[in-house]
């Protein structure tokens, strides 16, 4: 053996001994079948996310062979709404005032299809009804909503404003806004949109219990729920059975951290996002995905009566990961590495290269990846050495058992 194929042969050991190593630096493993093809795709199981880091850093794909260790690129994709919101341009050109209706004509600078009207007012402090109509030629008006209520509330504990119409697509060259209201409202600025959401896939998941608790001095109400698993949130859905209106701000958080004391566990929360609670839209929150499983909602009642939650949603998107590859090995998914930083592949440049139809692989089982030097704990007779011996033993003392009666005989 020449000195080069010596030091190629040391290199190659060296490698694959630092990959298998590298593998040890995480906890737990699921195999990927069906590999046959150049990019595949799966979905990120569910129970994966309450062992992973916040970032999702520590998720990698390894592949081994009889001499190697190799890595597989991949990305992940959030299978979230997509949202598209086009601003289309126009001028106000009239504004009068009839009876105690009040009038703003908006016209389109061309023909487009809108289905939604954002209001800007200076008034701070109101509670109106409003009509929308459309127009081709300022001559036939056609009704579009008809007794929509705005409102906006400005004090010391709250900053609440519900200024945005909302109604099916249409096309006219005029819209014209219609406030009813004995004073003239000041109409600051405006923006006519189209609004498009594409759905994601969203799962939701399942409320392993939920406590609700009123404290009269704090003039709170604070829901505590438990999910099943620690999962990838990005919203939450109150649903109040009170038929009144009411506006009341809220916060939600997750509990980050514990600690013991000599009173028992202390638990640490982080605040996830905050709005308002309100009787004029439905009380969806979206936020940022946020891995949790215990969560906290307060809700600030001030001097009015609690509200009577009647249902408590908690929802998240699919997570999608798209790997390429280049040769054939038994492919891990490996996670579970506090110390692991965000891989950084060239596909994340070339997204748009990636084949649109991607076979499925299965996810196996989770395993835990033993350390080295660490041994597997079996039961006694599952390890056939221990069983040999047990058996030579038992023939050992039958022969000698044997041969003593043969003696006495």
């Amino acid at each position: 053996m020449t000195l080069t194929t010596k030091l190629l042969t040391s290199f190659l050991i060296g490698f694959t001994f630092i990959c298998s190593a590298q593998m040890e630096t995480y906890n737990y493993k699921r195999t990927l079948t069906n590999v046959n093809d150049e990019w595949h795709q799966f979905t990120l199981p569910i129970a994966v996310f309450g062992k992973l880091n916040s970032d999702l850093s520590d998720l990698r794909i390894y592949g081994t062979t009889e001499n190697d260790t190799i890595e597989a690129p991949y990305f992940l994709e959030v299978l979230s709404d997509k949202i598209v919101h086009k601003s289309i341009p126009f001028k106000i050109i009239n504004k009068t005032k009839s009876d105690n209706n009040y009038y703003f004509t908006f016209q389109l600078d061309s023909e487009n299809t809108i289905n939604q009207i954002n209001l800007n007012f200076n008034d701070t402090n109101f509670d109106w009804k409003v009509g929308l109509e459309g127009s081709q030629n300022q001559k036939e008006w056609f009704t579009i909503l008809e007794d929509y209520r705005i409102l906006a509330i400005k004090n010391e504990a709250t900053n609440f404003k519900f200024t945005t119409l909302e109604f099916p697509e249409t096309k006219y060259r005029f819209y014209r806004l219609i406030i009813k209201h004995t004073v003239q409202p000041e109409l600051e600025s405006a923006q006519l949109s189209k609004h498009e959401i594409t759905k994601g896939n969203s799962v939701k998941y399942l409320i392993e219990s939920l406590k609700t608790k009123e404290d009269k001095q704090l003039k709170t109400t604070t829901i505590n729920a438990e999910l099943e698993l620690p999962i990838a949130l990005s919203q939450i859905d109150i649903d109040v059975s009170n038929s009144f209106d009411y506006y009341r701000p809220l916060k939600i958080e997750y509990r980050s951290d514990s600690t013991k004391t000599e009173k028992g566990w202390k638990y640490h929360y982080r605040t996830i996002t905050s709005g308002t609670l309100n009787s004029m839209e439905a009380n969806r929150f979206k936020f940022g995905n946020t891995i949790a499983k215990y969560l906290k909602i307060t809700i600030y009642n001030s001097d009015n009566q609690p509200l009577t939650i009647s249902d408590f949603t908690a929802k998240g998107y699919e997570y999608r990961l798209i790997g390429r590859f280049t040769e054939p090995a038994d492919y891990t998914l490996v996670y579970g590495n506090p110390s692991a930083r965000q891989p950084n592949y060239d596909i994340n440049k070339f997204k748009s290269k990636i084949p649109k139809d991607l076979k499925p692989l299965k996810v196996g089982a989770e395993e835990v990846i033993l350390k080295r030097g660490q041994q597997k704990v079996t039961p006694l007779f599952e390890n056939g050495y221990w069983l040999w011996a047990i058996i030579g033993v038992v023939i050992i003392v039958l022969g000698g058992f044997t041969l003593r009666m043969l003696r006495k005989g």
